[in-house]
């Protein structure tokens, strides 16, 4: 597992500028920041780009992920496909805190066609400020990753 603050993020073809956006603002904050593209507007797959970084944190080579597309939904179901990954879509602040405090999520997923890029913003400051609140809660993220073997 990494040891320094390292984040991946990805997006599908259609969010690379709120996905730009979102990974300056991260590496402001003192993340490394893993931007693994796509960098052009050419038509790509967002289950291509959901696994690709889930397998970055599923590896141990980032802690935590944020990755987009139109809606989150698509990009975040192929990125809960690998093993050992807690994506949630979020779309409100109070979610995102709860799916690190509650879920210890280890990716968000954001729909750049629901959201604008204050909010997301936001929304990614709530989840990287968040952290698990272990407790009854280890139990039920526990039993997430009993479906997993």
């Amino acid at each position: 597992m990494s040891t320094s603050k390292r984040i991946v993020i990805s997006s599908d073809h259609a969010d690379i500028e709120l996905r730009k956006t979102i990974a300056a603002h991260v590496a402001a904050q003192g993340w490394e920041v893993d931007d693994i593209g796509p960098m052009t507007s050419e038509s790509t797959h967002y289950p291509t780009h959901g696994e690709a970084a889930a397998q970055r944190i599923a590896s141990g080579d980032c802690q935590l992920g944020i990755i987009v597309c139109g809606t989150g939904q698509g990009i975040m179901m192929a990125a809960n496909k690998v093993k050992g990954i807690r994506c949630g879509v979020c779309s409100d602040t109070f979610s995102a805190r709860m799916i690190r405090q509650h879920n210890d999520a280890n990716m968000l997923s954001l729909g750049a066609r629901v959201i604008g890029e204050g909010l997301a913003l936001d929304i990614v400051d709530a989840f990287l400020s968040a952290e698990f609140e272990g407790g009854r809660h280890a139990t039920r993220v526990d039993m997430i990753k009993a479906l997993e073997e």
